[in-house]
């Protein structure tokens, strides 16, 4: 058996991520043509390296087909129901930076806070009989920020893109999406709530703990991490 590392397979994540390991004597590689998604690691033995897109990594960490992955700290909490125990953050790999936010019309100028952000949903109920409507590719994280927050009366109206433009295209009231500038959503007229940073996204090294971890994958992980000077981790 080997190792299994899932890696982005394209972009900036993932030559940021070849990088990463690059700097610490373990090299990636993809191999074959662009369309070809197999690769290739040099620098500690019995690794196999798995091209995935960002957001299939933590479908498969938690299925335990590969044993590392690499991909957005935001991915694994929305798309892993109780994440903690599927999935375990061994390392911030410093790059990937984003914000995920909810952000409202600048119009809007009495919703500065969570709070406002009740009172206005309550209100758009009131007014329209139907509940204000969020527009996000974030359901889980979404949610669960907004019940402990103490916001109700709303509606997640599901967004796999252009999410800044729906509020425009009048298909959403508010939004809650990545931001690493702000630039779009000033563009589309839109401000952050004060309250409203839901998580700080990065790029980071996740182990999985329901994979099949024989005493080759282990020595081999044990291996890797003297390789990356990171301590093992416990599990």
């Amino acid at each position: 058996m080997m190792l299994k590392i899932g890696v982005p397979s394209k972009g900036r994540l993932m030559e940021k991520t070849f990088d990463w390991f690059g700097a610490r004597n373990v090299s990636m590689a993809r191999t074959g043509n662009e369309r070809e998604y197999s690769g290739a690691v040099e620098g500690v033995a019995g690794v196999e390296l798995v091209l995935l897109s960002a957001g299939e990594i933590p479908r498969e960490l938690e299925a335990g087909r590969i044993h590392l992955g690499v991909t957005g700290s935001d991915l694994v909490r929305d798309k892993l129901a109780n994440w903690q125990a599927k999935a375990i953050e061994w390392q911030q790999l410093g790059f990937g930076h984003a914000d995920l936010i909810i952000a409202v019309p600048q119009a809007w100028i009495d919703v500065d806070t969570l709070d406002d952000l009740d009172a206005a949903a309550s209100a758009f109920r009131a007014q329209h009989g139907f509940r204000m409507r969020i527009a996000t590719k974030y359901h889980r994280l979404v949610r669960d920020f907004l019940t402990a927050n103490g916001v109700a009366d709303y509606a997640i109206v599901d967004s796999q893109g252009a999410t800044e433009g729906t509020v425009k295209n009048l298909t959403a009231e508010a939004i809650a999406d990545i931001t690493s500038t702000g630039e779009t959503l000033r563009a589309n007229h839109l401000k952050i709530l004060g309250e409203g940073l839901i998580h700080q996204s990065q790029a980071t090294l996740f182990l999985a703990p329901g994979a099949d971890w024989a005493a080759a994958e282990r020595k081999t992980l044990a291996a890797l991490a003297v390789k990356l000077g990171l301590a093992a981790p416990a599990f």
